[in-house]
């Protein structure tokens, strides 16, 4: 597992208020973890653990109690390596053509 990583969390921290609803310190770190616990099955990069928390602070913002939460915590969590993560945050962006 990667070493912690400050960047991440100050990037973390910067994204809040820049989407306009601005987070504390405790809350980033929370954040910060829970990508981090979501990842202990793998050795992922810091990119990799910086998108999954980028997108756990997306989801937080949201709705923090949503389905939606759960169910990408459920599919990063089912992903045998890097690869399938980095393929599950991305199907997140696509949007299907009818």
């Amino acid at each position: 597992m990667t070493k912690e990583d400050p960047s991440i969390q100050e990037s973390l921290l910067q994204l809040s208020i820049q989407l306009g609803h601005p987070l504390d310190q405790s809350s980033v770190e929370q954040l910060y973890q829970s990508a981090r616990d979501l990842l202990t099955h793998i050795s992922p990069t810091p990119v990799t653990l910086a998108r999954v928390a980028g997108t756990l602070l997306v989801y937080h913002i949201q709705d923090p109690e949503g389905d939606e939460l759960k169910w990408f915590k459920a599919q990063i969590e089912q992903c045998s390596d890097e690869e399938e993560v980095e393929e599950s945050i991305e199907s997140l962006h696509r949007t299907d053509a009818l």
